[in-house]
């Protein structure tokens, strides 16, 4: 650019133009002289996109699932917990298993009879809500650090948005119904929730709160199992039964909510 010439007529200069290296600042220089370039920075920032995080997510589920079909962890029902496992440590090893399974898809019911049948209703009942707790927060946090970035620019759908903002503004109480309410699965409702902008606290105290009634109606139900005529088997399969039923008919209700414009 030009100087403006000076008063006594003098001539006009030409500024050379500042070097780049003095356009940035002295304390911003050394971090962009030492930001990766080149295929080292393609190669990170590719594995480190949301696409390739939910990939791993899938890769990691399906992993899980297989090995569930392979060791069939529902052959306690049958067989038995190993004898040389018994009491608290016992409920506390069920209680991670537990957990684990849910990840793997395993459903609950079959976990929550286990349960019951193994260790009594009592402690059963403690060792299922631990593992349902448990296991819901390693799925929620699995889909919130691997599967959100990559799911939420695909809502799109009514029913979807319509999920989505009910359990970002009201994510307790949503949670809470889709746990007291049978209809939902355990594993849908963990991930939906990991997409959405609910927080971690909410989900996991309304999944604590909301899966006791259920579980404990499965757990008696498996340490009565012996006995079906029993009226703590019967209560307990009617308190299976009602909620389920509470559930269908409130979702009938609520139908006209999710219909298409």
């Amino acid at each position: 650019m030009l100087d403006a010439t000076t008063r006594s007529g003098g001539t006009a200069t030409v500024t050379p133009p500042l070097p780049t290296t003095e356009l940035v600042p002295a304390e911003f220089a050394a971090e962009f002289a030492a930001a990766p370039t080149g295929l080292a920075a393609r190669c990170t920032r590719a594995l480190l996109s949301p696409w390739s995080r939910l990939a791993l997510l899938v890769a990691l589920l399906l992993s899980a699932a297989s090995t569930v079909l392979l060791f069939e962890p529902q052959k306690l029902l049958a067989d038995g917990w190993p004898p040389q496992l018994n009491g608290a440590a016992a409920a506390v090893i069920f209680a991670v298993a537990y957990g684990l399974c849910t990840v793997a898809f395993v459903p609950r019911p079959i976990l929550n009879l286990a349960a019951g049948a193994l260790f009594g209703s009592q402690l059963g009942l403690g060792a299922a809500l631990a593992g349902t707790v448990l296991g819901a927060g390693i799925a929620f946090g699995l889909g919130r650090m691997l599967g959100q970035d990559a799911l939420r620019p695909l809502l799109r759908g009514r029913w979807l948005l319509a999920a989505d903002g009910q359990l970002s503004r009201h994510g307790f109480r949503s949670m809470l119904a889709a746990r007291l309410f049978p209809g939902v699965p355990f594993w849908a409702a963990n991930y939906c929730a990991s997409v959405s902008r609910m927080g971690w606290f909410p989900f996991l105290l309304a999944t604590g709160l909301g899966s006791i009634p259920n579980t404990a109606a499965y757990a008696v139900a498996g340490a009565r199992a012996s006995t079906p005529t029993s009226p703590a088997f019967l209560i307990a399969m009617a308190f299976i039964a009602l909620p389920a039923l509470a559930g269908a008919m409130v979702a009938w209700r609520k139908r006209h909510h999710f219909r298409a414009p």
